[in-house]
């Protein structure tokens, strides 16, 4: 097997981010502390072009939302983020955290106008469509958490000696005589940040109609993630990449949940076929 570790020929673009980076804690508005990347860093690496061949969402929580109402009392909230996977850039993570973190000293007349501030500040990071949806105390309790549907592939028992990313484990990893639909679900999806090389933790669902992919194989490829360096959106897209490419899914699902950082965690939806499930966090998150 050969080794595969994407090329970014455009590195540059990164250079000033303030991920990995000693930072000052703005506590008053500043939306210029967001920070884009572009997707088009990965989407060359893996020859994806337009148009794509999934769509999807990047779908945030920030649980760590705060400001002042008009008479200055400190309000609290968990806003959802929805950020169109067809923006020209993602969000980088730690700019989004220090640009939450500015509406801490700041004055908001209303939860209508701190929706309309952040969906503005995101889309035009992003330079794409980003949807905010507010959660008020008075509703937390109503929320839930899940587990992912499908089928757990995790309970296998196999020996791991090699922990380098590798594509080429799903190489004839189908039965082609065999063709189903299945939902495969796995905890054991680990990356490390692209920038800082802080760990990932994630739990990944796949939900194809194909060729039967070998489960133990599919397994494989995805512990191989274990010392990989990507940013989460990145991640998702390459596996619903080599999934596509390598076991000839006709459908496919690929969406991870990521434990939370800094207050944020970040959910990657791809499909070719189905739209975003709800917004629904597992208990590891």
């Amino acid at each position: 097997m050969t080794q595969n570790q994407p090329p970014y020929d455009n590195a540059e673009a990164l250079v000033n981010l303030t991920l990995g980076k000693a930072t000052q804690y703005q506590a008053h508005y500043s939306p210029t502390l967001l920070q884009p990347v572009p997707r088009k860093l990965n989407r060359d690496a893996l020859s994806l072009t337009e148009p794509m061949p999934f769509k999807g969402v990047d779908i945030w929580t920030a649980y760590e939302l705060s400001w002042l109402n008009s008479k200055g009392k400190p309000m609290v909230a968990i806003a959802e983020v929805q950020l169109d996977a067809n923006s020209r850039n993602l969000v980088e993570s730690k700019s989004f955290k220090l640009y939450l973190n500015s509406f801490n000293q700041t004055k908001i007349e209303s939860i209508e106008k701190l929706q309309q501030l952040l969906e503005a500040d995101l889309s035009r990071c992003a330079e794409g469509n980003v949807e905010v949806h507010i959660i008020e105390p008075k509703q937390f309790a109503s929320l839930r958490i899940k587990e992912l549907p499908g089928t757990c592939i995790d309970e296998q028992d196999i020996e791991v000696v090699e922990y380098s990313f590798n594509s080429d484990w799903l190489r004839n990893s189908t039965d082609s005589k065999q063709m189903v639909a299945e939902t495969l679900t796995s905890n054991l999806l680990k990356s490390n940040c692209l920038i800082t090389s802080q760990p990932d933790w994630g739990s990944v669902m796949i939900r194809y109609q194909g060729p039967k992919i070998d489960r133990e194989k599919l397994l494989r490829y995805l512990i191989s993630f274990r010392q990989h360096n990507e940013f989460h959106e990145q991640c998702v897209e390459r596996i619903f990449n080599d999934l596509k490419r390598y076991c000839k899914c006709s459908k496919l699902t690929v969406y991870a949940r990521y434990t939370r950082r800094g207050g944020l965690d970040i959910n990657p939806f791809r499909s070719d076929f189905e739209h975003a499930p709800e917004n629904q966090r597992l208990a590891r998150q």
